[in-house]
């Protein structure tokens, strides 16, 4: 006879509920009572599988991750490696367990999310941005399912977020450059697709009118993503513009790194022909040469802010919360004082 928690409770004479508890190792339940169950158990042989666990609890004790977007944000991606490790030791000490989503192949016209975290029984999803967001995107966050988006402003009656605070970074890069003598300000972000690559660049062309400094269009080049590569084309077509600007702010470190390679390749140094400031503040920034002032993003506290504010979701403890982290401006060597 093939067993389950129902028969498992008929025979034990107590409900679903009851056993259910016993598995997930709940206090209320008196030490009789378990040991009766337990015994039942293991002569009959039942292991207790996730979806013995679900079908009383209603609750799977998984969360999906869905790196979201058609140009891929992945493993690759030094930032979101950081938040993800802090997300999956947080939501570990909470009782979850992680399962990753692709968006590869046979998902790659639309990931299809809501119906595979249906299938998989999740309890709540972390979405990690990209570029160009799948519609499914958008059905999972106007869903029941609870999501907290990173990097992304999810919203959903199940959802939130959480994110730094872009227009405050733009501000901090441009007080930086005024004070060290900059004046002739330039911007390389991700494709004009990307809310937070506007997001920076909006609060970088604010911050530069409100120190009564000009814009200059030719300096603020898209790339095609975060990666170095595109740091690397987009400096080279400021270089190409005829005339460069005195410092430039990149939407992320790798941009940066990559536009540093570019200006050495054209024997220009940084800081002395240009000075450079990245974001996120990833290890590399303290090995490149030279190493790179940047805006930190604190990694860390995204992470288990981004955990516990799931957590609050799937079990009602609160409505849904978006929260902004303070960013903090690093100082390093590749910004240098022109006075």
């Amino acid at each position: 006879m093939s067993m389950n928690i129902k028969k498992i409770a008929e025979i034990a004479g107590v409900s679903v509920s009851t056993v259910s508890k016993i598995i997930n190792n709940y206090s209320d339940i008196s030490e009789e009572t378990k040991t009766k169950v337990l015994e039942i158990m293991r002569q009959t042989g039942y292991v207790p599988s996730n979806s013995a666990k679900t079908l009383a609890t209603k609750k799977s004790n998984l969360i999906g991750v869905i790196f979201a977007g058609k140009l891929n944000i992945d493993f690759t991606h030094p930032f979101f490696v950081e938040v993800l490790n802090s997300f999956k030791k947080q939501m570990g000490f909470l009782g979850y367990d992680l399962l990753f989503f692709s968006n590869e192949k046979s998902h790659a016209i639309d990931g299809d999310y809501l119906a595979r975290c249906r299938h998989f029984q999740v309890d709540g999803c972390i979405i990690i941005t990209g570029q160009q967001l799948e519609p499914s995107i958008s059905e999972l966050d106007h869903s029941d399912i609870p999501c907290i988006g990173v990097d992304i402003q999810l919203a959903g009656k199940s959802s939130g977020y959480i994110m730094s605070e872009n227009y405050k970074m733009s501000f901090k890069v441009v007080e930086h450059f005024y004070l060290q003598g900059y004046r002739e300000l330039g911007y390389i972000g991700s494709t004009s697709e990307s809310d937070i690559s506007n997001m920076r660049k909006n609060g970088y062309i604010e911050a530069i009118e409100s120190f009564g400094l000009a814009v200059n269009e030719k300096w603020f080049v898209n790339g095609d993503n975060f990666f170095e590569p595109s740091g690397y084309e987009a400096m080279k077509k400021i270089i190409n513009s005829g005339q460069l600007p005195q410092a430039v702010f990149c939407a992320s470190d790798l941009i940066a790194i990559g536009a540093m390679r570019a200006l050495k390749e054209h024997h220009l140094s940084v800081p002395d022909d240009i000075g450079i400031i990245g974001c996120d503040d990833i290890d590399a920034c303290k090995y490149t040469t030279p190493t790179l002032t940047t805006i930190r993003q604190n990694k860390d506290k995204i992470g288990r802010i981004a955990a516990s504010l799931l957590y609050d979701l799937i079990n009602n403890q609160s409505e849904t919360s978006n929260v902004v982290v303070e960013p903090e401006l690093i100082i390093r060597e590749s910004c240098g004082s022109r006075h």
